[in-house]
């Protein structure tokens, strides 16, 4: 059975992704690292309309705030129909944790399940240069 040329799974754009439901939750301490990784992160390939799989790790310095778990996971299954290149996904991560809990610093990493035979692995660090 061939599947019509062009034709794609539906999707909806980044502006799904929802951002309202990061809740963080004060802290009061000494400088930490804090890790929190997911292999269930997923988006849809906006070429192709297939998803995309990914490990996603998020690292951070808190200031004065850390996210909250739950909301972390509602956040990160908004993405799941989002049509978005993989760059931008993990870019429009690091950007909306950034301004929600305005961390010392913060590195986001995607690491994508190998399709074509190529793994992505995508970092975005900020502050910039940190």
């Amino acid at each position: 059975m061939a599947i019509a040329e062009g034709r794609t799974i539906p999707f909806v754009g980044p502006e799904a992704v929802d951002v309202a439901v990061l809740e963080t939750f004060e802290y009061i301490g000494p400088d930490q690292e804090i890790v929190t990784e997911t292999n269930e992160f997923s988006a849809v390939c906006p070429y192709s309309g297939l998803p995309d799989y990914a490990t996603l790790t998020i690292r951070y310095t808190p200031s004065d705030r850390c996210v909250e778990l739950k909301s972390l996971k509602y956040y990160v299954t908004s993405f799941r129909n989002v049509g978005i290149f993989q760059e931008h996904a993990t870019a429009r991560i690091a950007t909306d944790l950034f301004k929600v809990l305005e961390p010392k610093a913060l590195e986001v990493t995607t690491r994508y399940n190998v399709r074509g035979g190529f793994e992505t692995r995508c970092t975005v660090r900020l502050p910039a240069g940190g």
